[in-house]
């Protein structure tokens, strides 16, 4: 019972962290590479409409906040979860994968961006963030328990 309410938290911290670190990128991303003239994103409707006016470079922050997001969300619940660390880290990258899946149906967008970021943002970042931090995990074991 208390393995299992650990490891919920530390999904539930994964997916508050990695959807803290997708927005700051999402809100940065405008900044770096500015949003088309003419192209209006003040509502999900609009952005839709606008669309069009992207080009391949207005992607990358958008890639960028879900693999990296994904990436942080993951690596932080399997650093902290009680047990099965890769499974728990791959329910982040499920989580994540479910919103990008709804984001292409609610915004459309390019083929080719559905596309990648669908198939490497997430569940490959998952598994990568939560791989790093089960190699971390046993290190420090491994570290304790030569000590």
């Amino acid at each position: 019972m208390k393995t299992g309410i650990l490891n919920f938290l530390a999904v539930l911290a994964g997916i508050v962290t990695g959807s803290i670190v997708n927005m700051a990128l999402v809100n940065v991303g405008p900044s770096v590479i500015p949003i088309p003239e003419g192209a209006d994103v003040s509502s999900i409707e609009k952005l839709r409409e606008s669309m069009h006016l992207f080009g391949p470079a207005n992607f990358l922050f958008p890639f960028l906040s879900h693999a990296l997001g994904t990436l942080v969300g993951a690596f932080v619940t399997a650093k902290f979860a009680a047990s099965r660390p890769l499974l728990m880290g791959l329910v982040i990258g499920v989580f994540f994968l479910a919103g990008g899946i709804a984001a292409v149906v609610m915004l459309g967008g390019p083929l080719w961006f559905q596309a990648v970021d669908l198939i490497l943002a997430y569940i490959p970042m998952a598994y990568l963030g939560s791989t790093i931090a089960v190699s971390t995990r046993s290190t420090k074991s491994n570290q304790a328990s030569n000590a």
